[in-house]
C-alpha cells in the first residue's frame, strides 16, 4: 500500500475520510462476507484496533469496509472489502 504523504518528512499518518490512516501499512482486500467474518472474530478476540471496523466513503464510488490493527511486530495491517470489486480504484 502506498499513500502520498503531504511532505517528504517521515509522516506517521495521513487523514482519510476523518481517520488518521497509517501511511506505512500492509493491505489485503477480501470479499465482503470474509471481511465481516474477520471483523467479528477480531472484535470477539478483543483486538486493539488503530481504526475499528467501519464503512468508509459511504454512498460514494469508493465505498469500502475497512479496519486497521498492528501485528505483533508493530506493522500496521489493513483489511478491506468492497460490495462491488469493480469499485476498488473508484474515486
Amino acid at each position: 500500500v502506498a499513500h502520498l504523504a503531504p511532505t517528504p518528512e517521515d509522516v506517521a499518518t495521513n487523514p482519510v475520510d476523518g481517520e488518521d490512516v497509517p501511511v506505512r501499512h500492509f493491505g489485503v482486500i477480501l470479499d465482503l462476507a470474509s471481511w465481516r467474518a474477520l471483523a467479528d472474530r477480531l472484535e470477539a478476540a478483543g483486538v486493539d484496533f488503530i481504526i475499528p471496523p467501519q464503512v468508509r466513503f459511504r454512498g460514494l464510488p469508493g465505498e469500502q469496509a475497512t479496519l486497521f490493527f498492528l501485528d505483533p511486530s508493530g506493522n500496521a495491517l489493513e483489511f478491506k472489502a468492497f460490495a462491488d470489486d469493480a469499485r476498488v480504484f473508484a474515486r
